[in-house]
């Protein structure tokens, strides 16, 4: 904690201790300690992710009951595998900014830069595509609206969690001093 007369915005409360503490857990480790774990580690949420948000639009346009019941059962592994990312990025978007130190806080801003450019292509290719299809006769492009407009929502929402875990470096290993490449 800090002293008094110091801001408020700049205490950490028992919440930012705990998810500090929650977040820097190194109890599965193993689950993320190299780049090729974190990799399917995000690959799997993207599927996770694709899945459910198929499944939701499924639900909407369909009456298919047991759509729900898939949903219910992705959103375990969904969590289990959002937890792995924010462990392997030791909460870099999950904590608040007056946890994160100022490596960690130019670090946020990166992955956020780089989401935020994903995701423009992302937008740029929906906008092209759904004109696409209009252009094409295949269709109107309002069956397509609620669709995209949720895909590209959820992507937009996660993309930076998932630029975190593919950017994420590997944990010096124990007794060793960090190099210059480290720093």
């Amino acid at each position: 904690m800090t002293t008094p007369g110091t801001p408020q915005r700049d205490r950490r409360t028992r919440y930012d201790e705990r998810m500090f503490a929650l977040m820097n857990n190194r109890q599965g480790a193993a689950l993320y300690a190299t780049a090729a774990r974190r990799r399917a580690a995000v690959a799997v949420h993207v599927v996770l992710t694709a899945a459910a948000v198929a499944t939701g639009i499924g639900m909407s346009v369909t009456d298919l009951r047991w759509l729900a019941f898939a949903l219910l059962a992705l959103i375990l592994p969904w969590c289990v595998a959002t937890g792995v990312i924010n462990g392997a990025t030791r909460g870099l978007l999950e904590l608040r900014k007056h946890v994160l130190d100022e490596r960690q806080l130019a670090e946020r801003d990166r992955v956020h830069a780089r989401a935020h450019r994903l995701t423009t292509y992302l937008l740029a290719g929906a906008v092209v595509g759904v004109a696409a299809y209009d252009l094409t006769g295949q269709g109107p492009a309002s069956t397509l609206l609620i669709p995209v407009l949720v895909a590209v929502f959820v992507t937009h929402w996660l993309m930076p969690m998932w630029v975190a875990g593919l950017t994420a470096r590997d944990e010096p290993a124990e007794g060793t001093e960090p190099g210059p490449e480290m720093l």
